[in-house]
């Protein structure tokens, strides 16, 4: 793997694969928690909106340049991040860079186009009350970081998706898309110098070769949320009763915590048939559609959630066992052998999971706006190694305490 910055301060990274397929990512450290005073939602607006038209593209040519190719173009919208990404075969990845580049440096917000994008914003915003259980974790996380930047809908409102303009989209783009707040990442079967040299004319030629110009606006203050518990049930008068519990956990700097963080919530919800709350929960009582333990990272601090959704006779029962499977492992150390299988399982699944192009990728992109390299995945298993059994059961006494974990329940 080759990375580096390029003279405007854009961050990259390329490495060689196998694959006659060739995958790239434009990660931009602007998500959600970076809107201010904009409109709620206009992140994510502007990740729809991109697509919309450049100077030198109409939506209409967007849509089918890489679908002429039998490539693949997409976007997504975080909390700290917008990221636009493309697959392709690998004799085409230099019109995918290009592409993602003019997307992100030359959008003109057709007044036309934004009012369609509105309605299908709009639909999407309401599309969540058929969805609980992706809407009660949204609800969620907006009651946790109430009053912190971290609080925001990613979707916005139907409200403040109204009010959004082609100047408010305008002035995002201008003040946050700037270089030195942006990675690309590409995964392809190419000499990784020939990819760097591919990737680093694109960009001269988009930013001029010039030093960069940095964002306008200052930096988000990063600040853990201050969280007063809470426990509230709503009446949804849905057939499936959702639940969601959990608490502030280690952000994406806490170092040992953080990894200990990711093997405990496997141990605990993990996708495994024989993750404590699968096993019990699903396998053996049949009380859940479904159960998962979520540790989500952020900059400044993170979220171990547990949810699942349940008929209602069964509510109780699984709240019972899961504080049960909490219990356990905050009474007693994990014994030696259950903690080396544990960790087995988990580099499995992260070994399976990043032998995946686009998953690498994306990563990639990730790792070098949090960290400014990417990490290496030697580093992270050996830290995970080094994790004991004391390491768990603190962990696990501190992020669910019962005076400090929060509850959300829709009936």
């Amino acid at each position: 793997m080759i990375s580096g910055k390029a003279a405007c301060g854009l961050q990259y990274a390329v490495k060689k694969s196998g694959s006659a397929v060739g995958y790239c990512a434009l990660s931009i450290q602007c998500g959600t928690r970076d809107e201010g005073d904009f409109p709620s939602g206009i992140a994510h607006f502007t990740e729809h909106t991109l697509f919309k038209g450049t100077a030198r593209r109409s939506a209409r040519v967007i849509n089918g340049y890489l679908d002429r190719l039998g490539g693949e173009l997409n976007a997504y919208t975080t909390k700290e991040e917008i990221v636009l990404h493309a697959t392709v075969l690998k004799e085409d990845l230099g019109k995918a860079l290009g592409l993602l580049l003019q997307l992100a440096t030359e959008p003109v917000f057709p007044e036309d186009e934004i009012q369609t994008e509105k309605g299908v914003v709009l639909d999407e915003i309401a599309s969540y009350k058929d969805s609980p259980g992706d809407e009660i974790y949204d609800r969620f996380e907006e009651m946790i970081f109430a009053g912190h930047p971290l609080g925001r809908p990613i979707l916005g409102t139907a409200s403040s998706v109204r009010k959004i303009t082609g100047e408010n989209l305008r002035a995002f783009v201008r003040n946050r898309f700037t270089p030195d707040k942006m990675a690309l990442s590409v995964v392809a079967d190419i000499e990784e110098t020939i990819l760097e040299k591919k990737l680093l004319r694109l960009v001269e030629n988009i930013f001029d070769g010039a030093s960069g110009t940095a964002s306008s606006i200052p930096s988000t203050t990063y600040s853990v949320p201050v969280v007063t518990p809470f426990s509230r049930r709503i009446e949804k008068r849905n057939h499936e009763v959702n639940a969601v519990l959990g608490n502030l956990a280690p952000s994406l700097y806490d170092g040992k915590d953080r990894m200990t963080a990711i093997l405990l919530s496997n141990i605990l919800g993990g996708p495994a048939s024989n993750s404590m709350l699968n096993d019990l929960l699903r396998e053996r009582n049949g009380w859940v559609y479904s159960v998962e333990s979520a540790y989500t990272q952020y900059t400044d601090t993170g979220i171990l959630a547990i949810n699942f959704g349940c008929d209602r006779p069964n509510l109780e029962k699984c709240l019972k066992g899961i504080w049960t499977c909490i219990g356990k492992l905050q009474s007693r150390p994990l014994p030696e052998s259950r903690l080396k299988a544990a960790k087995k399982q988990l580099f499995g699944q992260l070994a399976i999971s990043s032998d995946n192009g686009e998953t690498q990728c994306l990563s990639m992109g990730k790792s070098l706006l949090a960290f400014g390299k990417v990490i290496p995945e030697a580093e992270s298993m050996a830290e995970i190694s080094a994790i004991t059994s004391a390491d768990l059961q603190a962990l696990a006494c501190r992020l669910f305490d019962p005076e400090t974990t929060s509850q959300l329940i829709f009936l």
